[in-house]
C-alpha cells in the first residue's frame, strides 16, 4: 500500500477552527480588544497603562485601574461605556466593575521572580515603605506634632514615629 502524503496544515485553519483551545483564546483575545476599544473611544483623555481590561465574567466586564482617580473617571462614563458595550456585543457584556489595582501595572515583565515576590511583599507589608525611610528630623518634627494634637491623633501620630524607628 502506497504511502498518501500529508500535506501540513496552515496554523491559520487552527485559529479559525470553531473548537478547541486557540479557537477560545483567539476569541477572548479578540473581545478583550474590542472591550478595549471601546473604553478608549469613550475616554481619551485616560493615559495608555491608566486601564487595562482584566476579564470579563458572564455579562460583567472587569476594568482594573492603577489610581482611584481614574476609577473615579470611569465611573462617570460607566454609563455611556455600558452602552457602547451593549451596543457593540448585542446585549454580550451589560455590566461594568471597576477595580483600583495601584501594584498591577508596576510589576514589568523584565523583572526576575526574586523581584516580583518583593515587589509584593512591599506592596503588602505594614508599614509603608515612606515610614520605613523617615529621617529622624521628620520623627521629631511629628512628635511636636503630637504634643498639642487631640489624643486618638497624638497616639496614633507617636505609633507611626515608633514604626519608623524600628
Amino acid at each position: 500500500m502506497a504511502r498518501r502524503p500529508k500535506a501540513p496544515k496552515e496554523l491559520s485553519t487552527l485559529f479559525n477552527a470553531t473548537t478547541g483551545t486557540l479557537a477560545q483564546i483567539q476569541e477572548k483575545t479578540n473581545s478583550l480588544r474590542l472591550l478595549s476599544d471601546i473604553v478608549r473611544q469613550i475616554c481619551p483623555d485616560l493615559p495608555q497603562d491608566a486601564f487595562n481590561i482584566a476579564n470579563f465574567v458572564q455579562s460583567t466586564l472587569i476594568v482594573e485601574v492603577k489610581s482611584p482617580v481614574w476609577g473615579q473617571r470611569l465611573q462617570f462614563e460607566r454609563n455611556t461605556i455600558c452602552q457602547q458595550l451593549i451596543k457593540q456585543t448585542q446585549g454580550q457584556f451589560t455590566q461594568i466593575e471597576i477595580k483600583v489595582n495601584p501594584y498591577g501595572h508596576k510589576v514589568s515583565s523584565g523583572q526576575t521572580s526574586a523581584e516580583k515576590n518583593t515587589t509584593s511583599n512591599i506592596a503588602h507589608s505594614t508599614v509603608p515603605t515612606s515610614v520605613q525611610n523617615m529621617s529622624s528630623e521628620t520623627a521629631s518634627h511629628l512628635l511636636d506634632i503630637a504634643e498639642h494634637a487631640p489624643d486618638g491623633l497624638k497616639q496614633k501620630l507617636r505609633k507611626l514615629v515608633a514604626n519608623a524607628k524600628r
